[in-house]
């Protein structure tokens, strides 16, 4: 049954503000970033049958397969139960509107609802339903403002919202008829939203985060401000595998190797293990770092043996377009050609120009190996 406790500090009861269930499921929420799902998935079905009828408890299973999700966003077999969690989030929270539509709590759940259909959409290029799943989180976002306490959790939507409205049309020219659709944004204020939201909410300072280290590492060229924020996520959440392989990375974009090479072993020690989360992508991403480490000190033998290894995980992940696959195989062709190994040499030249579209870095760099050396 839901409570009828009124807080003087939060006299609409809105389940969000409620500090004593924070305090309640504060670790259950760091248990679900952690990947320890059984835990976390516990404790929010225990919140269901307290709050039956709120949006909360499915929209917290939601995002536990989100993340199932985010490890390897072309793995599909999640997609059905996410979307599933979040259609019942929703559903609760219309209802919640229906009987109020002045209920500040039950837009914010339909814009978060939306907002994740939009995320999992735009992953499978489904633009169309994309586009509609935005606009209807755009509604909802602005149908939710007014109560001052959840500014910090709102702001997550007009930070992403005023970023990519900008970023989207720029990069993607073919969506700016879909773009047009919505109001101009502003990227440089999306970006101090984020700033602001990853450090002042409570629901969503995580996934301000996870969207931050992203912008600064390719967007913003700023790969410092990235390693600052994945060394705190790896170091909180430990056994986050798509958090651990961040660290990784901006370890090695930085040039910090030696430590890049260590969480890089570690990873793929927690995949022989068969650790919850940890499977080929990132061991894809580990084994690069490794294989380019061995290639910069001239251990030839190690760099090839782990820059196999990323094409094998890239082969298992069906990541063949992937940067790291490509220049595996070009690094490999090149060592080939470099021992008199023309034959094999060109299997791997032959393989680059097969996955890689031709404007491509490693595409070119094949063509031209090729050519030079008469292959």
């Amino acid at each position: 049954m839901d409570s009828i406790f009124v807080d003087p500090a939060n006299p609409n009861n809105y389940l969000l503000l409620d500090k004593g269930l924070q305090f309640r499921i504060t670790e259950s929420i760091n248990q679900m970033y952690n990947f320890d799902f059984t835990e976390a998935e516990r404790d929010f079905a225990v919140i269901g049958y307290q709050y039956p009828n709120h949006p909360l408890p499915d929209f917290l299973m939601a995002l536990g397969y989100w993340w199932r999700i985010e490890v390897d966003v072309t793995n599909e077999k999640y997609d059905d139960i996410f979307l599933s969690y979040l259609e019942r989030a929703t559903e609760k929270a219309e209802r919640m509107f229906e009987a109020d539509e002045t209920n500040k709590e039950a837009a914010f759940f339909l814009a978060a609802g939306y907002g994740f259909q939009g995320r999992l959409f735009s992953e499978r290029k489904s633009w169309t339903r994309a586009a509609f799943a935005g606009k209807n989180a755009l509604k909802y976002m602005d149908l939710s403002r007014g109560e001052a306490e959840f500014n910090p959790e709102l702001l997550l939507g007009d930070a992403l919202f005023n970023y990519f409205s900008v970023w989207i049309p720029d990069n993607y020219p073919l969506l700016r008829p879909v773009m047009a659709l919505f109001p101009k944004g502003d990227k440089d204020l999306g970006l101090k939203q984020l700033e602001e939201v990853a450090s002042n909410a409570f629901y969503t300072r995580i996934e301000a985060m996870y969207f931050l280290f992203r912008l600064y590492a390719s967007q913003e060229k700023k790969p410092y401000e990235a390693l600052r924020i994945t060394t705190y996520l790896h170091e909180k959440f430990p056994d986050n595998p798509y958090f651990h392989r961040s660290y990784a990375r901006h370890l090695y974009t930085v040039g910090r190797w030696n430590e890049s090479v260590q969480e890089s072993f570690e990873i793929l020690e927690r995949i022989e293990k068969g650790q919850e989360g940890y499977e080929s992508n990132s061991g894809r991403y580990a084994a690069f770092y490794i294989a380019q480490y061995y290639d910069r000190v001239g251990d030839e033998e190690g760099a090839k043996e782990y820059y196999l290894k990323t094409v094998s995980y890239g082969e298992e992940s069906e990541s063949q377009e992937s940067g790291y696959y490509l220049f595996s195989l070009l690094h490999l062709g090149e060592m080939e050609a470099e021992a008199g190994n023309k034959k094999e040499a060109k299997a791997y030249f032959k393989r680059v120009r097969k996955y890689a579209k031709r404007k491509h870095p490693a595409h070119k760099e094949a063509r031209e190996y090729f050519r030079k050396n008469k292959l």
